[in-house]
């Protein structure tokens, strides 16, 4: 009876603080995404749209070879420690990490000679703008930096904790942000004086975008440094864990190196199929608007717009599926290791609610404020593309969360080839359509947009097809879905009332705004809790929620 209890508790436990980890996690995803919009609104103000779009495009190539190399290092690395760490194996948890510090190191110097020696043939065989070989240059040796803190970051996400992630990657987003605007506004500079010896217009552009990614090298580094001193710091406990370690069987080298590998490829190609749509719309798009006759200026404009302000917003409430994910994923694999059905089951609905909980709001309020937000942001700018491509590209949001978060389910579960063979379908589909709504129907960057929305909705559909094969499970719509799509249209309508009547009497953009996004959070929290979608029990497991559920519950509201 009293072991039965004991059980009932660790694993009111453990999802206890599946939760607080995801929440850490994506509070620290909100900060860096938050720090991210702010450094881009004066970084999109120096380069211009031309320059924004050189920026956006060498991260686009920049993204693909991380994936390729050292993307999918924090999740092997965190599913192979967690499910060894849960069996107590304290010398193989070591042995993952000292081996996925060799694979980090191998696949991170060939990223980083991949990208400095093939700057030029991506920029001008590949993206069609030539000047942003600079940017790609400069963005090489951070490949190699990625790696090791992947390495280090699944490590500690593997132990259960997620606070060195999180801080790591806030102190990483800072060094980024500062270096970043100072660096693009000095080589902005720089290249004006190389325009004027050369006749030319686009270095100026060209540097500047290759000083916005020297921050984002500047920056990891620094969030390396961090994490090094924390593993150095944590080394006394691996040793003392290790002279506790009764295993029965010591795991090669030789045999974790082909765990990490046969773990890491799934993960690998189904990132790359996943993510490298935007390298495939911006070449599509780069070769197709060429043979319309546009120029590349234009071109690295319309991109600029498109990736470098329009990706930036959704992608702020998205990072917060993305943390879930990340926290999920370890939490699933010890589950799966224990062979614990219902517990597989419980942090599967929660994670994918608690993702939508979030993701529907994100895209009403991004519908009906895009005018107010793309003004505010990007106020020396005329936005009129930017918020169409808002309003239009809105629920990008809610289908690239959920299509991310079912990724990580997959992956928990050990079906690491699903995610890849959906990504694949949805990607096949994905260039048809784009096809077609460049080339027959001539729609030009909002055929990118609406094409990049039915990628992310195949994905969520096969996903969720696989997902209900492989554990016999159906999602719970009437609070994942409905409730909190009602509760956003209510808080929709009033946070445009409010802008309208602020910005009507105070002729004030930014306290419209504010005021309505306060309203917003008042009203759309207030309405989850009448519509039951967050019940106290979720509630007191949040950090601080044991306060908001007597608060609650003084106001009826529970």
């Amino acid at each position: 009876m009293e072991n039965s209890r004991t059980s009932r508790k660790s694993k009111k436990k453990g999802s206890s603080n599946f939760l607080v980890q995801g929440i850490i996690l994506a509070a620290a995803g909100i900060i860096v995404r938050v720090i991210g919009m702010f450094y881009r609104i004066p970084l999109a103000d120096i380069l211009g749209d031309e320059g924004n779009g050189y920026y956006s495009s060498a991260f686009s190539i920049y993204s693909i070879l991380l994936i390729v190399s050292s993307y999918s290092l924090p999740t092997a690395v965190s599913k192979m420690v967690a499910v060894r760490m849960a069996r107590r194996e304290y010398i193989n948890s070591m042995k993952v990490l000292k081996v996925s510090l060799f694979y980090g190191t191998v696949v991170g110097g060939l990223g980083a000679a991949v990208l400095w020696f093939g700057a030029d043939i991506f920029a001008n065989q590949f993206l069609k703008m030539p000047y942003t070989s600079y940017a790609l240059k400069t963005l090489a040796p951070t490949v190699w930096i990625i790696a090791y803190l992947g390495v280090f970051r699944g490590y500690f996400q593997g132990l259960g904790t997620m606070l060195p992630t999180a801080v790591s990657q806030i102190f990483e987003q800072i060094i980024n942000a500062v270096i970043s605007i100072y660096a693009a506004a000095m080589l902005f500079q720089e290249g004006l004086r190389s325009n004027a010896l050369y006749g030319a217009t686009q270095y100026s552009y060209a540097f500047g975008a290759a000083g916005g990614t020297i921050g984002t090298g500047a920056g990891a580094f620094a969030g390396l440094l961090f994490l090094l001193f924390l593993i150095f710091s944590y080394r006394p406990i691996m040793k003392r864990q290790a002279r506790r370690d009764r295993s029965e069987y010591f795991e090669t080298y030789q045999s974790l190196s082909a765990v990490l590998i046969m773990t890491v490829l799934p993960i690998v190609f189904s990132s790359v199929a996943y993510n490298i749509s935007i390298v495939i719309d911006n070449s599509i798009y780069g070769i197709g608007m060429s043979s319309m006759g546009m120029s590349a200026s234009d071109i690295a404009a319309n991109w600029g717009i498109y990736s470098g302000k329009y990706r930036l917003l959704f992608n702020i409430p998205v990072a917060i599926a993305n943390s879930l994910s990340s926290a999920l994923i370890p939490s699933l694999s010890q589950a799966v290791a224990e062979r614990s059905r219902t517990r597989i089951i419980r942090k599967i609905s929660m994670v994918i609610r608690f993702s939508m909980i979030i993701a529907i709001p994100a895209t009403v309020g991004l519908t009906v404020l895009a005018g107010p937000i793309c003004n505010l942001l990007f106020s020396r700018n005329d936005n009129q593309s930017l918020i169409r491509m808002m309003i239009y590209g809105s629920s990008a949001v809610v289908f690239f969360s959920l299509s991310t978060v079912t990724n990580a389910v997959l992956q928990g579960i050990n079906h690491m080839k699903t995610p890849l063979k959906n990504a694949i379908i949805s990607l096949v589909i994905h260039v048809g359509i784009l096809w077609t709504m460049l080339f027959p129907l001539k729609m030009g960057i909002y055929g990118v947009l609406y094409s990049n929305i039915l990628f992310a909705l195949t994905m969520c559909l096969l996903n969720g097809l696989s997902i209900r094969r492989f554990l016999y499970y159906r999602q719970e719509i009437k609070k994942t879905f409905f409730l909190p799509t009602l509760a956003a249209g209510i808080m929709g309508a009033v946070s445009y009332g409010v802008y309208f009547l602020v910005h009507l009497v105070l002729k004030h953009n930014a306290a419209g705004v504010l005021a309505a996004v306060a309203a917003a959070v008042l009203v759309y929290g207030v309405l989850l809790l009448k519509f039951r979608c967050v019940d106290e029990t979720e509630l007191n497991s949040f950090p601080g929620g044991r306060k908001l559920a007597g608060f609650a519950r003084k106001y009826h509201l529970l």
